[in-house]
């Protein structure tokens, strides 16, 4: 006879990182708010969320650059496939984490975002935007999410609406048709 424990699925989502047993316990279980709320100002201080933060260098950026890793680290992982490892990724993970953007700490890495990082185009500050809707959509999601003003690029965003009602990163090469990934990062 087997002596295996049996675990129920809840149980198993529950023994993880913060970043992910603050959502079950908030959506899939009847845990009280006030724990819920616990577990989540947990992620920028241990496990997944903190390493993260951790690694945010002293300019403000991730892995030296806005949406591409430097030059010279990206040279030190190329061979491993596309390096999600720079600050637009980074960000993005700590937002679908649910990193609760009101921590001190938190605060302190998006301050230094908002003035260390600039894009890679045209040096234009992080929350200012880049050229491409794609990546603006992104912004504005992120800077929605960590309080930082990015009206400025939703009122670029509405200007570049293509006229069947999308946005499309190629219009600069040509398109005059929306693209579904680009025009679901502006909506989002």
């Amino acid at each position: 006879m087997s002596s295996v424990k049996s675990v129920t699925v809840i149980d198993w989502l529950l023994d993880s990182d913060p970043a992910m047993r603050w959502q079950v316990m908030r959506d899939l279980t009847d845990a009280p708010p006030e724990l819920v709320a616990a577990e989540r100002g947990r992620i920028a201080k241990e496990g997944w969320g903190a390493r993260l933060l951790d690694l945010q260098g002293e300019d403000g950026q991730w892995a030296g650059g806005a949406c591409f890793p430097s030059q010279s680290i990206y040279q030190s992982v190329k061979n491993q496939g596309q390096p999600w490892i720079s600050t637009l990724p980074t960000l993005q993970l700590l937002h679908d984490f649910g990193i609760d953007p009101h921590s001190d700490r938190v605060r302190r890495a998006v301050a230094m975002v908002r003035d260390g990082c600039h894009w890679e185009n045209a040096g234009q500050p992080f929350f200012k935007g880049e050229v491409e809707p794609c990546i603006n959509g992104r912004v504005v999601t992120l800077g929605t999410y960590f309080d930082q003003n990015v009206d400025a690029i939703v009122a670029r965003l509405l200007i570049e609406q293509l006229k069947d009602g999308g946005w499309n990163c190629e219009v600069e090469n040509g398109s005059i048709r929306s693209s579904f990934a680009t025009t679901i990062n502006v909506l989002e």
